[in-house]
């Protein structure tokens, strides 16, 4: 493998990513808000804009949020691996290049199609078993601030993405685990030019100057972050990575980084963690089965499948795209900037959907799913009910449902923030595909870094995770919140991996997914609503205006939708506002060239991404 890895690509790639971003037009960093309420913040900062050619391919692909993280994913493809095979090169190397996002202190759902069958890898972060679910509530009883609960070792859940990685190799893999880290272990030594993104998002970093040796690691002497084009090199992340190709995850679970993890959690002064050796120890990944539903698109019979609780975009899309179906505006198509109409219609969707979404959906190990299924929530006479609560005018209130007629026994979890995440999807040419969203949760995480060895720069990020958790356990009546902390559980996630299925042959169509807290699930829906209602390529499908709500004011993307389609909407009584909604999208599709199939690729023009293969 390591002869399969040349010096010279580092190079290239440097200049990819030094030399071909431009500034964001002025528009995409403006706000304009109609009505009271301020638009949630979103998961990272705006940063650059950069056009996508969209790309084709004929045998094998690899999408993800980073040049050198893509580049590395093609070099195992090339060199025989699998579609596996080359998501651990690309993670490896997006925790050394892409910090802020995803990485081996973090989690991750892996969604995976042999061929055969669909497989739901879990590798969720999970509560420490002295956690309770008054975790974050301060001595007053009531909930802590963000921020305050974000930084520090309170909001650090057990890591489950290298393990998880690990139990997929074993059964998918084909190259040797040790080799799938030399090119991170590579980067991690001879350095990475600091891309604009990543130098943009620590310009607006205050708090992960806190920590020593992030502050050591990501910032010069007065205090600013190294410059554009800074060779940063990461030599004890590359002995991490060594590690873990020596020992496989039993490097991260015992021994001395599990002991430097736990140090970190719990020694954190004003806001320790309770994270133990025992809890990396006992951490053990899920292999679930895949939430699928069918649903049709121009006149073809489609399979969607995606994540499963403690994932709810699966859930969520499925019900926004069945909604959205049954209202005349289904049948509408775009190839641009969506209408008024067309957006109510999708928007009171929405709010149904994350009306249920935040009664319902919680760790399957911890709260049973409402009529004893899952696929409840997606049963067609479900809809047809929730369907006729949209109207031309604005629902006042959006309730949850009833599926199957039973009452839920949870209260609806308020909201609150979520962030993070970085997306990946592969195929290779065996006839596996994947799609892989992984996080740390919010922007550097818990602003925690893990190192061994004082003397040596670097290390990696350790999540937040556990803030996906309700904060309050229960409302003002005593009743519990689904989603509260618990011992063992694992946080709701918004991560939204979704496979494409023809579904009378069973062939693979796409692998989908994006970052971006809640919104993930609005930014994978507008793709596939692009591509398979709509006709467009996936990088056009990618490239349309951001939309959708969290259940407040109606988010447009800034500077991409007509001041008519603003008060169209505020006729029908939505609260609007335009701001920036960097999503961070990645998109590989079965298509056609010249009568041969090929793979056609997108990535997200408001992120870094690329995609490489041949």
């Amino acid at each position: 493998m390591k002869d399969r890895t040349p010096l010279p690509f580092r190079h290239v790639l440097i200049l990819l990513i030094c030399g071909s971003m431009v500034a964001c037009a002025g528009s995409a960093n403006r706000n304009r808000l109609t009505g009271t309420a301020a638009p949630p913040a979103q998961p990272e900062s705006a940063s650059t804009i950069t056009a996508k050619p969209g790309w084709t391919l004929h045998r094998h692909a690899v999408a993800s949020a980073n040049p050198l993280a893509t580049e590395a994913g093609a070099q195992v493809l090339r060199a025989g691996g699998s579609a596996v095979d080359a998501a651990i090169a690309v993670q490896m190397v997006l925790t050394l290049v892409e910090p802020q996002s995803s990485g081996i202190g973090g989690g991750a759902f892996l969604l995976h199609h042999d061929g055969r069958r669909v497989q739901a890898f879990d590798g969720r972060e999970a509560a420490p078993m002295a956690a309770d679910e008054r975790l974050f509530l301060g001595d007053d009883g009531q909930p802590l601030s963000f921020m305050a609960a974000v930084v520090g070792g309170r909001s650090v859940g057990v890591p489950g993405t290298v393990i998880m990685l690990a139990l997929a190799h074993r059964q998918h893999g084909r190259l040797p685990w040790a080799g799938l880290f030399e090119p991170a272990i590579q980067l991690a030594e001879q350095g990475f030019a600091v891309s604009p993104r990543l130098h943009t998002l620590l310009l607006a970093e205050n708090a992960l100057k806190q920590d020593p040796v992030a502050a050591a690691y990501f910032f010069r002497s007065d205090g600013l972050p190294h410059p554009v084009g800074h060779v940063l090199r990461n030599p004890e992340l590359a002995q991490v990575f060594r590690d873990i190709a020596a020992r496989g995850p039993l490097a991260l679970h015992d021994g001395p980084v599990a002991r430097a993890i736990v140090a970190r959690v719990r020694q954190r002064a004003g806001n320790p963690g309770r994270m133990s050796l025992d809890d990396l120890a006992r951490y053990r990944p899920r292999e679930r089965e895949a939430l699928c539903h069918e649903h049709t698109a121009e006149r073809r019979a489609l399979r969607i499948c995606g994540f499963p609780p403690p994932g709810s975009g699966a859930i969520a899309i499925g019900q926004m795209l069945g909604l959205l179906a049954r209202t005349p505006q289904g049948e509408q198509s775009f190839a641009g900037a969506p209408g008024a109409d067309w957006l109510h219609a999708y928007v009171e969707a929405s709010r149904l959907a994350f009306a249920d979404r935040a009664l319902f959906v919680a760790d399957p190990d911890f709260v049973s799913p409402p009529a004893g299924r899952w696929e409840s929530l997606l049963d067609a006479r479900y809809l047809d009910d929730r369907a006729r609560l949209i109207s031309p005018a604005r629902m006042p209130q959006a309730p949850a449902g009833q599926p199957g007629g039973v009452q839920a026994s949870w209260a609806p979890m308020p909201d609150q923030p979520e962030y993070g995440t970085s997306h990946i999807s592969i195929v290779d040419g065996f006839g596996n595909a994947l799609a892989m969203t992984s996080t740390i949760e919010a922007g550097f995480g818990s602003r925690l870094m893990v190192s061994t060895d004082p003397g040596r720069p670097g290390g990696f990020l350790l999540n937040n995770q556990l803030t996906d958790f309700s904060f309050a356990p229960t409302d003002a009546q005593g009743q519990p919140v689904a989603n509260r902390v618990q011992p063992g559980k694992r946080p709701r996630s918004s991560m939204s991996p979704t496979l494409v299925f023809d579904a009378s042959t069973g062939q693979l169509l796409m692998s989908a997914g994006s970052p971006g807290g809640a919104f993930i699930i609005h930014f994978t829906a507008k793709t596939l609503l692009g591509t398979l209602h709509w006709g467009l390529t996936p990088q056009a499908a990618i490239d349309l205006p951001n939309f959708g709500t969290l259940g407040g004011p109606v988010l447009l993307e800034a500077g991409r939708f007509p001041a008519a389609t603003v008060q169209a909407l505020q006729q029908r009584g939505h609260t609007v506002s335009e701001t920036p909604l960097p999503s961070g999208l990645q998109v590989i599709q079965r298509g056609m060239k010249d009568g041969q199939p090929v793979w056609l690729g997108g990535a997200d023009p408001r992120r870094e991404g690329t995609v490489a293969g041949d």
